[in-house]
């Protein structure tokens, strides 16, 4: 029995972390189960991993080919979830209405973008232990600091995840798709993680090595391929794209 006028169990909103993490594990799941999704953060870089680690291809320098490539497709994982994913998914949940409708519900659109976060970040871990395993199958042999290691996935994924919230947000759905995948190619192949930036020409090099993906490969292979301390210049310019993809993600997003 309950007194007159109360209710079992309490009406209202759930606890806020209760939220955030619901919402996060439903993005995951929404993000694993969609084949594109699946296409760009998994089968494509295990493909580009395989492949060039087995043929002879692109001339990588001294040593194997996989010291050279996993570095660099590590940094294309998180591009690929961070960057391309999100912003194709984060445009069409827009488009249908879905982020309007989520904005009045009671989880704070800060908390949705949390929780957007969280979903990004769970999906690369499972992203980095899937291309490590077959990198060591390989023949990989890393080295230096994982916690480095860490650090400078942590600042590419804020620089990406700024990057696509500020396309899916100003841009059209379609336009978004489009603009997302072009990019996604574009620094695929200028970005340094399959062709050395030292096969471009010397002019280019300089302005190739300021893009977020060729400093975040670069960073990974500095440290993994050869066990170098923390290269701050790599991470100083991932920090400058976090801050101003986010800041400016912030300010222009728009929810419908």
């Amino acid at each position: 029995m309950t007194a007159t006028g109360t209710y079992a169990p309490k009406p209202g909103a759930a606890p806020l972390p209760r939220m955030i993490g619901a919402q996060a594990a439903l993005e995951t799941r929404m993000l694993l189960r969609n084949g594109e999704q699946l296409l760009l953060t998994v089968i494509i870089p295990t493909l580009l991993l395989v492949l060039f680690s087995s043929v002879d291809i692109v001339d990588t320098g001294e040593g194997e080919a996989v010291d050279f490539l996993a570095p660099g497709v590590l940094a294309l994982a998180v591009m690929s979830t961070a960057f391309t994913g999100q912003a194709i998914a984060t445009g069409f949940e827009r488009r249908y209405g879905v982020l309007k409708r989520l904005a009045s519900s009671p989880l704070p659109r800060w908390a949705l973008m949390t929780a957007k976060t969280l979903s990004v970040l769970v999906t690369e871990v499972l992203q980095v232990v899937l291309l490590t395993v077959i990198a060591f199958a390989l023949g990989w042999s890393p080295h230096g600091s994982p916690l480095f290691v860490l650090l400078l996935l942590v600042l590419g994924t804020a620089a990406f995840s700024g990057l696509g919230l500020l396309m899916a947000g100003t841009l059209k759905a379609e336009a978004t798709l489009a603009a997302a995948n072009l990019v996604f190619l574009l620094l695929l192949v200028g970005g340094g993680v399959v062709v050395p930036l030292e096969k471009f020409p010397s002019g280019v090099q300089d302005v190739l090595a300021l893009l977020p993906i060729s400093a975040l490969s670069d960073g990974l292979r500095d440290v993994l391929r050869h066990g170098a301390g923390m290269p701050w210049g790599d991470a100083a310019v991932l920090a400058v794209w976090a801050v101003v993809g986010l800041a400016a993600a912030g300010k222009f997003f728009r929810w419908e």
